[in-house]
């Protein structure tokens, strides 16, 4: 399998010093970072770690669930997958402490219930919630469109 690679440059302390996280496996592209723009309502221009965990887990999903509503008899015609990543304290020091993941789907062949059961399956075994198991809580809000 492979490995995929991003860097980060940093200049500065913490409240005052910005970066720039390049996608090196991909070269889609470098964004700036900063501390107080992360920490902030309005992002400013720059990405954070909770957004770049967000398309992550989004788009992992995504794969996740395709497969899922395939193995269950079903066919996937359109997905749309938000991933809100909730940047909060805990014990006085920042972290993540929920992803929203908000799922509307058009599948042919599954109903309702069959649709929730493979969110509910892909959420489990999605590789990305799987490796944000130290997050508080992660919700799934699964509806089909059609």
């Amino acid at each position: 399998m492979p490995t995929r690679t991003a860097r980060t440059a940093w200049n500065g302390t913490l409240q005052d010093g910005s970066g720039q996280v390049e996608l090196t496996s991909s070269k889609v592209g470098t964004y700036e970072v900063s501390f107080p723009k992360r920490a902030a309502e309005e992002a400013g221009g720059t990405t954070s770690p909770e957004e770049l965990i967000a398309a992550a887990h989004s788009s992992c999903f995504a794969m996740a669930l395709s497969n899922e509503i395939d193995k269950a008899g079903g066919t996937p015609t359109a997905l749309e997958i938000t991933a809100e990543v909730t940047l909060g304290q805990k014990d006085g020091a920042p972290h993540i402490t929920t992803v929203a993941l908000t799922v509307r789907g058009e599948v042919e062949g599954l109903d309702a219930a069959g649709f929730e059961q493979a969110a509910q399956a892909a959420k489990v075994g999605c590789p990305v919630s799987k490796a944000l198991a130290g997050v508080d809580e992660i919700t799934l809000d699964a509806a089909l469109e059609n």
